[in-house]
């Protein structure tokens, strides 16, 4: 029996996520459609591991796939190429890593046609809401620089110690892995324990990234989400954190 899609207004709640579809149903994690990006209705989604992602012409849609692909901090993988990389990176004065420098600018970035996709998911309306949370301190971005530009980056969605990983991208070699790596040594040093990658890739899986059931990733949602925040303005992530990755 097929179930039908739940679709909800901008004064409902979010369904139970028992009720997102499955693999054998044709969109795996697909809970509900419809209603706003407001910041509210996101933090409500992150909060309970849910994620907004929809192509132009739909309407939003919400997932909580499972499994669910994460990092886990103590697993991530530093190929020889890439301790390679930190090394050279460590030794550039020229180059640096900024947080939270020009948001809307790397979610821009991360846009950006790539090889082998006809399309991207960040669209202007996507922008514009995690701009909004990112002013509310719930949205930041880890960038690499070289003398005024963007080389990549990722931006990404926080609450208490849980991250919730959005996109990434690099226009130099490695350089979103550097981006990702100071996070990482960063995060570890912030007493986190995972960054969310919701679904599986094999770039993710190569960097350390494996699969988990739902609700093993709900729980610890729930348990990091209700620890203090992490400490993104006073002592946020920068080069000196790949010393220690």
């Amino acid at each position: 029996m097929n179930r039908k899609l739940v679709w909800i207004d901008p004064h409902d709640p979010l369904p139970p996520t028992e009720q997102a579809l499955t693999p054998d149903e044709g969109a795996n994690g697909l809970l509900a459609a419809g209603a706003d990006l407001s910041a509210a209705r996101l933090i409500e989604a992150y909060s309970r591991g849910v994620f907004p992602w929809f192509s132009r012409g739909e309407p939003v849609l919400w997932w909580t796939p499972s499994p669910r692909m994460v990092l886990m901090l103590n697993e991530f993988k530093i190929s020889k190429s890439l301790r390679k990389t930190i090394r050279q990176a460590l030794e550039d004065d020229a180059l640096e890593i900024q947080t939270d420098h020009n948001f809307p600018a790397v979610m821009q970035a991360c846009a950006e046609p790539r090889l082998r996709q006809s399309g991207t998911w960040i669209s202007s309306p996507m922008i514009e809401a995690y701009s909004d949370l990112h002013a509310m301190g719930y949205a930041h971005s880890v960038c690499v620089m070289r003398e005024g530009r963007l080389m990549g980056g990722l931006y990404c969605v926080s609450l208490g110690r849980m991250v919730f990983g959005e996109s990434m991208f690099s226009r130099a070699p490695d350089c979103s892995k550097l981006a990702l790596a100071a996070l990482v040594a960063w995060l570890r040093n912030q007493g986190a324990l995972m960054i969310d990658c919701q679904q599986r890739t094999d770039h993710l899986a190569s960097l350390g990234g494996r699969e988990i059931e739902r609700t093993e990733f709900e729980s610890m949602v729930h348990k990091l989400t209700g620890l203090a925040a992490l400490p993104w303005s006073s002592a946020p992530p920068n080069k000196r954190d790949l010393a220690g990755i």
